[in-house]
């Protein structure tokens, strides 16, 4: 059982589809807090059947915060959200803070380095070299940091060093305080068995097909650009794929299905990894008052 107070933040995480917003919205009618997200591909306007963002229903019965507000072809980094963030930690409502992206929890409990932004020359240099040539010019404390395989995070890294003239590690070293410490919120991380997850993965992608998802992509088509983070919403290169004529609707269904449950696993390593300090929901129906336990009478 987990005890929800009346004051303290809460921060909900676990992998996609597991009713992480479904919990948030429960708690947010009880007890009061305005839902502020904390997935990277929900802020993005556009993808909001694709992303799963709240529909009118839910956004009429309580407040939510940071969703679909940042352009479609916008660059959106986890600097950007905790900046974004920052002000809901302090307003008159306690926030409660749901996503399925670590990075943007990991930075607001333990705090974020506030490295200056890659000017665009610079990362068009990084994209033209090869892996080895990047990993060749960063320090052995970098590089014992990071995942030399990804190349994503190698080029991060080199572009850090190449922009600031400080290593990464460097930078990481001298993290100020977080925003939120875990002790001063309630956190939880909600488990789900595989199979219970992928039938539900499953079946939300249905659903998101049969409420518009396809409309959406075509109305997205002519802005399509495979390079914007807002394009590696899980389904996104499926049902553009589809539009151009490359791919059945019913193959594209089933790789956007695979593709989903192999993203929840890699969050489920994430989170089994990272959250070992959070309180453990274990779910497994789409009942969740039996799990939870409000410390005061729900707001009115």
């Amino acid at each position: 059982m987990i005890t929800i107070t009346p004051h303290d933040p809460v921060l909900i995480a676990g992998p996609t589809a597991s009713g992480k917003s479904a919990l948030a919205l429960h708690i947010a009618r009880h007890q009061g807090g305005v839902i502020v997200n904390a997935d990277a591909l929900q802020v993005f306007a556009g993808w909001r059947i694709l992303t799963a963002r709240p529909d009118d229903a839910d956004l009429a019965q309580a407040q939510h915060a940071l969703y679909g507000h940042v352009p479609l072809d916008a660059e959106y980094s986890v600097g950007h959200w905790l900046r974004d963030v920052k002000p809901w930690l302090t307003g008159p409502q306690r926030p409660i803070i749901v996503g399925g992206t670590g990075l943007n929890f990991g930075a607001l409990t333990q705090g974020l380095a506030d490295i200056p932004a890659t000017p665009d020359t610079l990362r068009q240099r990084g994209n033209a070299l090869p892996l080895n040539s990047l990993l060749s010019d960063l320090d052995p404390e970098t590089l014992g940091r990071i995942d030399i395989r990804n190349r994503m995070r190698v080029q991060r890294a080199w572009e850090v060093l190449q922009n600031t003239g400080r290593s990464l590690a460097d930078w990481q070293d001298n993290t100020p305080p977080p925003l939120l410490a875990v002790e001063n919120a309630v956190c939880i991380n909600l488990n789900a068995p595989t199979e219970w997850l992928n039938t539900r993965i499953a079946r939300r992608f249905d659903l998101m097909l049969d409420h518009g998802a396809l409309d959406e992509a075509r109305a997205i088509l002519p802005r399509w650009n495979p390079t914007h983070l807002s394009s590696k919403a899980i389904g996104a290169p499926e049902l553009i794929a589809y539009l151009h004529g490359d791919m059945t609707l019913p193959k594209a269904r089933d790789a956007a299905i695979i593709a989903s449950r192999q993203y929840a696993k890699r969050q489920r390593t994430w989170f089994r990894a990272r959250h070992r300090g959070w309180q453990q929901m274990d779910i497994a129906s789409d009942d969740i008052s039996a799990t939870l336990r409000f410390a005061e009478t729900p707001a009115d």
